[in-house]
């Protein structure tokens, strides 16, 4: 998910969770998935943000975004409870 952004939030390069600055950027912002799943993603996606990174959307497992270009359309849920946010310096709302 994270790779059609500008930025994203992940642990492919070791335990620690950071912020990925060189997405492919065919979507604007930053992406975070397993929002709900992984104890520190949201504080973690939450702090990077409020510190310059990039705001975007966050996705709980079972969740999915439907853009048309670059605009969203509609968070998709597939799992009871699933929900994507818009995440800014401002704080979280649920899509």
């Amino acid at each position: 998910m994270i790779c059609w952004f500008e930025a994203g939030v992940t642990d492919s390069f070791g335990p620690e969770l950071s912020g990925l600055r060189d997405g492919l950027g065919f979507l604007p912002g930053s992406a975070c998935p397993h929002y709900d799943r992984e104890e520190l993603r949201r504080p973690v996606y939450r702090e990077l943000v409020q510190d310059g990174f990039p705001p975007g959307i966050a996705l709980d497992d079972g969740a999915g975004a439907h853009y048309v270009g670059t605009e969203l359309k509609r968070v998709i849920a597939s799992s009871p409870g699933a929900a994507g946010y818009r995440v800014s310096s401002d704080g979280e709302e649920r899509l």
